[in-house]
Formats: C-alpha cells, structure tokens, sequence
C-alpha cells in the first residue's frame, strides 16, 4: 500500500478522495498511534494502531464513531457491554456513549474510524497514545471550526448546496 499523503487544513474540496484497499491492505504494523487521513465538513477519517497490550483509553465523545478493524484482535467497552473484536468487525459508538478498546493479541490492532462530526487536528499524527492525550489537553488537537458548522450554516454560507 502507498503511503498515504498529508492532509491539509482547508475546507475539502468538492472532489473524490480515494483510499484503495483499507480493509485489506493496511500496514500490519504501523510506527503512529493516529493519523488523520481526511477531514469533511461533517466527519472525519482516521487510522489508529493500538499497540500489543494497549488500549485508546476510555473515553466519552461529543459525536458519533464508526470504527472498522483491520487487523488483530481485541476487546470493545461500549456503554457497559462487551464485545470480542477482530479483523473485519465494526462497531458503532453513539455520542455520549463511555468506550473503550484493548488490544488482546499478539499483533497490533489496527483500525481506521469515522468521526461525525471530526474529532482531531486534520493534519494530526500522533506517534504515541501520551502525544496525543498531550494535544488534546494543551488545545493543539482541536477539530476546525469548518468542521463544526451546521448544515444550515454551510448552505448558507455556499459550501454545500441546498437539496432541490
């Protein structure tokens, strides 16, 4: 797999953004913890790596994640259940809701998730689960204010087209 290239800060563009292969075809191992791959103006691609014995942490977001796992096996703790997780699961973790994802194998867990609204920094990597806590609570890893907009607002202001 190609590396993936850098994203930017702006607003996207109204074009195609294409990432072949995620589900089959992530690096086995990965140096980062998270890296941001694109951010839109209502969600947000991310690639996460949980090391062997590590977890993201628990936690509680303002918005609804989609996370879908490529590699490695693991546990998720989502508002009170649990879930055995592997390559080619996804779980749901609604707005508000408590969760938690150990990795339980030999290998990395490997995931890439889908913030909506986004979440982080779009130019975000995190070598580390400490970098990034770190960001976040010195306010460099702050989503863009873009990102937080309303629909009404966006039509309003012409970056997207009211339906006809």
């Amino acid at each position: 797999m190609a590396p993936f290239r850098t994203p930017n800060s702006d607003p996207p563009k109204h074009e195609m953004q294409y990432f072949p292969d995620m589900t089959t075809a992530l690096p086995s191992e990965s140096g980062e913890f998270r890296r941001v791959l694109w951010t839109g103006l209502y969600s947000q691609l991310v690639l996460m790596t949980i090391p062997v014995g590590g977890d993201i942490g628990e936690e509680i977001h303002t918005r609804d994640q989609a996370l879908t796992f490529t590699s490695g096996v693991g546990l998720a703790q989502v508002g009170g259940k649990e879930q055995k997780i592997k390559a080619g699961d996804m779980v749901i973790v609604p707005a508000g809701t408590k969760h938690q994802f150990l990795n339980q194998g030999p290998t990395p867990l490997i995931l890439y998730t889908i913030y909506s609204p986004a979440e982080h920094r779009p130019t975000a990597v995190h070598k580390t689960k400490e970098e990034g806590e770190k960001e976040e609570e010195e306010g460099i890893d702050v989503p863009p204010e873009w990102s937080q907009r309303s629909r009404k607002q966006n039509i309003e202001e012409g970056w997207v087209k009211a339906e006809e």
